[in-house]
């Protein structure tokens, strides 16, 4: 089996321009916690890819937010 290296330039140009981590964000992250994320954005801005976005929001669930986090008026 050959060792594969890691592209660290590549994935902290992924984690600091798509996922819009700061450097110290990415260098404390293990890689699964980039795969978590990486998934997660995914899974929400590119649905197509894969992965089921997530559903949108009922009715029910907006009008809940709605009355628990009013608009504040300025």
């Amino acid at each position: 089996m050959t060792r594969k290296e890691i592209d660290w330039r590549r994935f902290g140009e992924v984690a600091t321009g798509v996922l819009g981590w700061t450097p110290a964000v990415f260098w404390a992250a293990t890689p699964a916690e980039f795969w978590m994320a990486w998934d997660g954005w995914r899974a929400r801005f590119h649905p197509a890819s894969g992965r089921a976005g997530a559903a949108p929001l009922a009715r029910a669930e907006l009008t809940d937010l709605e009355r628990k986090f009013p608009d504040r008026q300025c």
